[in-house]
């Protein structure tokens, strides 16, 4: 009987736990339900191979995730485009769950309309690929930042920066000890309180560098992108947060990658 009533009370104590969590009062008492983020970025190496993919990407691939009420794809390119060899476009997916991963292939493989619209792309001959090589990168949101968040910016689409950001580890362990620091140790809420519109944060659980953890942010323009970067190294949280013992070397490669959104991405 008296292990039958210690049982109760834990049982009761675990709800009590959980109810009166951060999350609780964000997500009406439930745990939020982590977001995945298919970032597929095409290789390309001059102009005629960007208008194939372009033009693939805004009246064929889209508009079918679209009809398959998957929002918010942002289409991104790099400023340094210009003048780079391998040039590159990075397109981001949002959806619920892995399954959704998996059946969008089918689904848009039954799409007449998408056939159509996408058949010079899709119909290319190997002398004339689309793209030199194309990578698929999977992420799951993280646990206090389970959503995507489009950013609220006021400035012409041409004007603005997207930075993704790529922090890889040198271990498993440490690289958790990173992805620690963005969430326990509050790194999301001083971005958040900094007002650097987070489009997501997110694990990579499958691509080719890992371990590794990658998010975004974005601003009205350039100006506007180093004027945050420097209040964010003069901030104090940061360099009490930044200085603690624990968090120490937990990063061994970062990845910095400005771009700016397509006429035609969602955002």
């Amino acid at each position: 009987m008296k292990k039958k009533n210690c049982l109760l009370l834990l049982t009761r104590i675990l709800v009590l736990i959980i109810l009166l969590s951060p999350f609780s009062f964000v997500y009406g008492g439930k745990l939020p339900v982590r977001e995945f983020y298919q970032l597929t970025v095409y290789h390309f190496n001059n102009e005629v191979q960007e208008k194939v993919i372009d033009n693939y990407l805004q009246n064929a691939l889209i508009p079918a995730l679209h009809r398959m009420k998957l929002e918010k794809i942002g289409v991104f390119k790099p400023l340094s485009n210009d003048t780079a060899a391998d040039k590159r476009l990075y397109v981001l997916v949002p959806v619920q769950s892995l399954d959704m991963v998996i059946k969008i292939p089918a689904k848009i493989g039954a799409d007449k309309v998408y056939q159509t619209a996408g058949a010079e792309y899709l119909n290319a001959v190997y002398t004339a690929p689309p793209y030199t090589r194309m990578e698929t990168i999977l992420l799951q949101a993280f646990s206090l930042a389970p959503k995507m968040q489009l950013p609220a910016l006021k400035s012409d689409k041409k004007e603005r920066v997207y930075e993704l950001r790529s922090y890889e580890s040198a271990t498993e362990k440490i690289y958790q000890n990173k992805v620690q620091m963005f969430n326990q140790g509050d790194e999301i809420g001083l971005f958040k309180r900094l007002n650097y519109n987070a489009v997501f944060y997110g694990e990579v659980i499958a691509g080719s560098r890992m371990p590794n953890l990658m998010y975004m942010t974005s601003f009205e323009n350039m100006d506007d992108r180093n004027k945050h970067w420097k209040a964010f190294g003069d901030d104090p949280v940061w360099k009490k947060l930044s200085a603690m013992p624990e968090y120490q070397h937990n990063v061994s490669r970062n990845e910095t990658i400005l771009m700016y959104p397509t006429d035609y991405s969602d955002y």
